[in-house]
């Protein structure tokens, strides 16, 4: 019988890079202009752990979405 773990994959300096390289939602985020506003609801999220607590937060991300959009129309 394999010892447990023995099976693992070990992991590649190209998974490491990947890892390492920018969150594709955030690189999305970030061309619209709104990274600001989805830090500062992250931030919220991370420290009340209730999206209900965080509507300022989430109506100003929404309002720049939405304006990002329209400019996109």
């Amino acid at each position: 019988m394999a010892r447990p773990g023995h099976a693992r994959s070990h992991r590649s300096s190209e998974e490491d890079e990947d890892e390492e390289a920018e969150d594709p939602v955030d690189a999305m985020i970030s061309r619209t202009g709104c990274a600001a506003q989805h830090r500062e609801l992250q931030e919220c999220m991370a420290a009340r752990q209730d999206w209900r607590h965080c509507q300022p937060q989430v109506r100003a991300f929404g309002e720049c979405m939405a304006r990002r959009q329209r400019t996109e129309e």
